[in-house]
């Protein structure tokens, strides 16, 4: 069972605030980091906190974020202007706030043909992290969300994987929320991040955090939890 540290948050605007200026520390200390950002509605005021703290404390902190690749731990096969685009949020969120470099940002074409898709994102973090003995990329930092069921990234309980898509580390899947269509990081890559931090938060959620946290590998948090040997999590549920 791996190392679970958890951190609590009076609000998500606590809990975004402050993982936006750990980031920024995190970043201070790489010349050029690998980040894999997620969706949800927390990722949102994450990037809102970190815009506002990088426009405070200027030119230094926009030049952190500036020198950072940002990957993508899924996205939804939609077309990168449709509201459910999880590059399209960061997008308008972050990249063109901070005129972020577009060779920088290494989106998934969810447009496209989801294997074509991930595919493409595959080479894309193989061609810029280095790659571990067992060929998987390693992301120095990556930032994951939780659902209600405790999926991670677009990886459900439950979910058969093809196994055409056996080490792979981005494949397509078909989730049981809409739009159904995705591309996702598989457990290995997740797994071999220097760093991987969740936040946590939301209505409906406690059960599923409960048994995260216990390790429990049927909610897809709890396997990443038992697989990796640390992660920290923030969260602002009372459990």
């Amino acid at each position: 069972m791996g190392l679970t540290d958890v951190v609590r948050f009076e609000s998500p605007e606590a809990l975004a605030r402050s993982t936006a200026g750990r980031l920024l520390e995190f970043l201070s200390g790489k010349s050029a980091s690998s980040l894999c950002l997620s969706g949800g509605r927390i990722t949102v005021a994450l990037f809102h906190e970190l815009l506002a703290q990088c426009l405070t404390h200027p030119p230094g902190a926009i030049e952190l974020v500036g020198n950072t690749h940002f990957f993508w731990a899924d996205e939804r096969c939609v077309p990168a202007g449709d509201t459910e685009s999880n590059f399209g949020i960061a997008e308008r969120k972050l990249f063109e706030p901070l005129n972020i470099d577009p060779e920088k940002i290494h989106q998934i074409p969810g447009e496209a043909d989801p294997v074509f898709a991930a595919q493409m994102a595959e080479a894309e973090l193989c061609r810029i992290a280095p790659i571990n003995s067992d060929g998987i990329p390693i992301i120095d930092l990556l930032l994951l969300g939780m659902g209600e069921d405790g999926h991670v990234a677009s990886l459900f309980p439950g979910q058969r994987v093809e196994n055409q898509w056996a080490g792979a580390i981005y494949y397509p899947v078909t989730g049981p929320k809409p739009p159904p269509n995705r591309i996702t990081l598989s457990f290995p890559t997740i797994q071999a991040a220097k760093e991987v931090w969740v936040l946590v938060s939301g209505n409906g959620k406690e059960e599923s955090f409960r048994q995260a946290i216990a390790s429990n590998p049927e909610i897809p948090l709890g396997k990443v939890i038992r697989d990796r040997d640390r992660t920290l999590i923030f969260t602002d549920l009372a459990v």
